[in-house]
């Protein structure tokens, strides 16, 4: 246990996460030419059999099925604890799609209309990025649990207090579907971590890169241009998604991009930055480097190291304990595909619904989300002032 690596195939398989957004192309498990939706090979699983927690059924609705498809890509479709009741999109042929993916006769119009249904008990939220807080609010304010594809919120320090405070006075789940926190690695660093293994972290490194020479489809071009930092979590989950703990101040800097759609003349967010390089202080009093790159090609994904007091994982776990607990990922429910970004997909849908049933908090809740998340929207504001040190908010349950 003490030598066990990751192989190429895990490696390999990290990408690019794409918020499902309104346009798309056909496939309901998702487009395999964007990063991220590559087939994971088959890695060392769990010897265990999956037990549900219930025989209790969760009534989901779900919305957005874009570019990335990600509507039906999660699986809640095949999930035995899960009816889904109805679909929405804006575009009447993508819902038509989303509800023949997800075997769904029962369709909405918009968001607005399908969280005004009382029969639905949660949603999985799959729009542009950009409007992911405003929507979870919204089916937060009608008494849904809330499942949301990353970043929790986007750019904005105020929808990130507004997403906090409407969670925690609904009183119903909400967990951001980070792909990193079920990679095979960052999985088993977490559970090392939480037995002691490595002590505190003094230094951590996340990377997410993701080649966009030319911009993908969305809804209203948000992509075009994007600030790296504003979609931080697949990096940021090397440190906040292993430890719970969060990022407390920051300096980045951003690199110019000969890309022409980062040109700031060529975006709305006047943004002229395809890298941002952030160096992170961490709650533990430990450093944290975190980059989000769209403009070098080359190797793509999602990935992350970590060294801490009493040891380490470059790969692998190197340190002074003699025996490690299960690293192995959980198994999958009957008929659910691990899917996409490293094998994640499946294994997020049935902790999210597992939390529902147990009237628990889930593994990436809502201060652990935003943690992620708004650490990234300070370092684009730091890059944009040479790098100044900033002080970031600071979220808990």
């Amino acid at each position: 246990m003490q030598s066990i690596g990751l192989g190429s195939a895990a490696l390999g398989a990290f990408a690019a996460s794409c918020s499902s957004d309104k346009q798309g192309d056909d496939g309901s498990k998702g487009n395999p030419d964007i990063q991220g939706f590559e087939k994971t090979e088959p890695t060392a699983e769990s010897t265990k059999k999956w037990v549900p927690v219930s025989d209790k059924k969760v009534r989901v609705g779900i919305i957005g099925y874009g570019l990335c498809k990600f509507g039906a890509a999660f699986e809640f479709q095949n999930h035995p604890n899960v009816e889904i009741v109805a679909v929405s999109d804006l575009f009447p042929d993508r819902c038509a799609e989303l509800a023949k993916a997800c075997r769904c006769s029962k369709t909405y119009p918009s968001l607005e209309e399908l969280v005004k249904d009382d029969s639905i008990e949660a949603v999985f939220i799959a729009t542009d990025a950009p409007s992911h807080a405003k929507h979870a609010i919204e089916a937060l304010k009608h008494g849904k649990h809330v499942a949301v594809a990353v970043p929790a919120v986007f750019g904005s320090l105020e929808d990130a207090d507004r997403l906090y405070e409407a969670v925690k006075t609904s009183g119903k789940k909400y967990m951001m579907f980070e792909t990193s926190c079920f990679h095979e690695d960052l999985y088993a660093m977490k559970q090392i971590y939480d037995k002691g293994g490595f002590g505190k972290l003094v230094y951590s490194e996340g990377e997410y890169y993701h080649y966009m020479d030319e911009p993908l489809a969305s809804y209203k071009n948000w992509r075009v241009g994007l600030p790296p930092q504003y979609y931080p979590t697949h990096s940021n989950a090397y440190y906040v998604g292993v430890t719970g703990g969060s990022f407390t101040e920051v300096s980045c800097l951003g690199i110019p991009s000969i890309v022409q759609q980062l040109q700031p003349s060529n975006n709305t967010y006047k943004n002229p930055f395809g890298t941002e390089i952030a160096l992170f202080r961490t709650s533990e009093g430990g450093m944290s480097r975190m980059a989000v790159s769209w403009d070098s090609p080359g190797d793509h994904g999602e990935k992350g190291r970590i060294r801490g007091q009493k040891g380490s994982y470059y790969g692998k776990y190197e340190g002074h304990e003699k025996q490690l607990p299960d690293i192995v990922r959980p198994p999958l429910p009957p008929g659910v595909d691990q899917g996409g970004h490293g094998g994640s997909h499946g294994r997020l849908t049935d902790e999210f619904i597992a939390a529902v049933l147990q009237d628990r908090q889930p593994l990436v809740n809502i201060a652990v989300a935003l943690n992620m998340t708004v650490a990234g929207i300070v370092a684009h504001n730091s890059a944009m002032k040479n790098g100044e040190t900033l002080k970031i908010p600071q979220y808990k349950v």
